[in-house]
């Protein structure tokens, strides 16, 4: 068989001409005399009318069909469809395949629960606007390509079988038969492997690069995934900047038709924190959080004290029809981010409404009016806390739910910023002098603050940045330590013993001793990128056969047990409860 024309690209040009096409069945409508199909393939829908219903064998929805037929011009056009000019008058219709009912209409609106969805996978993705999903996926990593390939970028794959080693989420493990009781570990990222392709002189490496970690799942995260992965030599932080707002300016041209300007804005960490409520801020709405440590200093309210840090979220025209379940669901959500609770007050007649206003004196109350501009109605939310993150990140939080509760979210728009400055550490929390790795240990700390890492860890910022792209973070990386003894230092902050150090990356920092160049790099999430640009905020729209929240595969159903006999092979005894 051999089509002549693809269904989707059919217009009034083709009117007169004789065309043979192949598809599914996607609706039959029988009028009596007339009986219309529309016809779907891969790149969208026409219409059939077949004006001798005779020449029609049995013919039902989801059937694979050859048609034949002269392209017409319809008299009542449909705006609906890109075809809707044209219909084919049929002169032939043959079934190539039959099908059984479909457990779920094939359509772009479906009301099928996703579950049932994920189940007929292979059945969901012929709903053209999942195929859309992977041709805009499609079309990221060919840009990824040209864009790389033209800056003397080389390709280069690094191994999936690796050594387990630290990199903040759980490894997923893959035991050796050839050497019973050890395994190997999926990668994480390929971050080692870059760094050492960068000591080995490649200077310039990319590569779509899949990974794996073993972590709880959410809406935009997958237990694999892939990145647009890269690294470079000699390079500074602004030129690693500059390098990849190139690409993100060709992507955004040619995959979505929006040209962005550059070079994009940066944004400290602590200043979006502070005023977003967030490492990865949408900044395409207001609601900004307010510092209010000075206005609320003496209130003699027992939750300020021994907590410091004080934000205010003001919310225009919701304070007279938010009723108290409103206030109680709020204070739930600021619990999920470590805030023991949040306050609220009202802005009405001009003057400060709430329980907490008795805490507050004349003084206070027009400091606070003043501080933060009230308006009629302004609904006031303000938190109070020891940890500077929990007070941010939980404020931040409520600014996020308010931002799609009342609509602040423009849509079809497309916001790009950097944030740069990160802390080089996390303290633990309870632990006094003890870190983690705010990005992974490999990461720089800025040269200007090197001395502190003997005296005040805590103040270390870090050559690292992140590209936030409406409110998702779309990408990040860091420069890195490049030499023996830095490295080493930053392992010993950590936490890392010698014998942890030598037994884990001592193949690796070893590299260092022999000239590795200064490097960088970035990796960019294809998965939320595509999820982006096809603005949809559930990361499984854009990925063929995605695992559920569950981590759970519905459609070959992994991961599954396996035989007892494939187990003693690899020397391993499933422990029984």
């Amino acid at each position: 068989m051999e089509r002549s024309d693809y269904n989707g690209e059919l217009r009034l040009k083709d009117v007169g001409r004789n065309v043979t096409l192949l598809g599914w069945v996607s609706n039959k409508r029988n009028l009596g005399g007339l009986v219309f199909i529309d016809l779907r393939d891969n790149t969208g829908i026409v219409q059939l009318i077949a004006k001798d219903p005779s020449i029609l064998p049995d013919v039902r929805n989801e059937y694979v069909v050859e048609a034949k037929g002269v392209v017409e011009k319809k008299d009542v056009p449909n705006k609906n469809l890109a075809t809707g000019e044209i219909e084919i008058a049929l002169t032939s219709l043959r079934v190539i395949n039959k099908a059984e009912t479909t457990p779920f209409i094939i359509a772009d609106k479906s009301d099928a629960l996703e579950e049932t969805r994920l189940n007929y996978r292979y059945l969901d993705l012929r709903r053209p606007v999942l195929f859309h999903n992977l041709k805009t996926r499609a079309a990221i990593v060919k840009v990824w390509h040209e864009y790389f390939d033209a800056n003397r970028f080389v390709e280069v794959e690094t191994p999936i079988l690796n050594l387990s080693s630290p990199e903040g989420a759980r490894d997923y493990l893959v035991p050796s038969r050839v050497h019973p009781g050890s395994f190997y570990a999926l990668p994480q990222s390929p971050q080692l492997w870059k760094q050492l392709l960068m000591v080995g002189g490649v200077e310039r490496y990319y590569q779509v690069a899949k990974c794996f970690r073993d972590e709880d799942l959410r809406a935009d995260r997958q237990p694999e995934f892939t990145q647009l992965d890269e690294e470079v030599s000699f390079m500074d932080q602004d030129q690693i900047l500059a390098l990849n707002e190139g690409f993100l300016k060709k992507l955004f041209k040619e995959v979505a038709g929006v040209d962005i300007q550059t070079p994009l804005r940066r944004l400290k960490y602590w200043d979006a924190m502070d005023t977003y409520g967030s490492d990865k801020p949408d900044t395409r709405y207001g609601l900004k959080l307010h510092n209010i440590e000075k206005e609320m200093e003496g209130v003699p309210f027992n939750g300020f004290e021994g907590a410091p840090y004080k934000r205010a979220l003001v919310i225009p025209g919701q304070a007279a029809e938010t009723s108290r379940k409103v206030l109680d669901d709020l204070q739930m959500e600021a619990r999920k981010f470590g805030l023991k609770g949040v306050l609220s007050l009202k802005f009405l007649s001009g003057k400060l409404e709430g329980s907490f206003t008795k805490f507050l004196d004349e003084a206070h109350q027009a400091a606070l009016i003043e501080k933060l501009g009230l308006k009629e109605d302004d609904l006031i939310l303000f938190a109070a806390s020891p940890s500077r993150r929990y007070a941010d990140f939980g404020m931040g939080a409520l600014r996020s739910l308010y931002g799609k509760k009342l609509g602040l979210i423009p849509p079809h728009s497309f916001d790009l910023l950097w944030v740069v400055d990160f802390p080089m550490f996390d303290p633990v929390e309870g632990e006094p002098g003890r870190y983690t790795a705010e990005h992974h240990p490999f990461t720089r700390p800025r040269d200007e603050d090197l001395a502190k890492l003997d005296t005040k860890p805590e103040e270390v910022l870090a050559y690292a940045y992140d590209i936030i792209i409406n409110g998702y973070e779309a990408g990040g990386g860091t420069l890195r330590i490049y030499d023996h003894d830095t490295q080493w230092k930053i392992f010993k902050l950590l936490g890392l013993s010698d014998e942890d150090v030598a037994k884990k990356f001592g193949w690796f920092i070893d590299a260092f001793r022999y000239g590795a160049p200064p490097h960088g790099g970035i990796a960019f999430g294809l998965d939320r990128l595509a999820m982006i640009l096809c603005e949809t905020e559930n990361i499984r729209d854009v990925e063929a056969f995605p695992k559920n929240l569950q981590a759970v595969d519905p459609t070959s159903k992994a991961p599954t047990p396996v035989t007892e006999d494939q187990l003693e092979i690899l020397g391993i005894q499933i422990k029984k409860d």
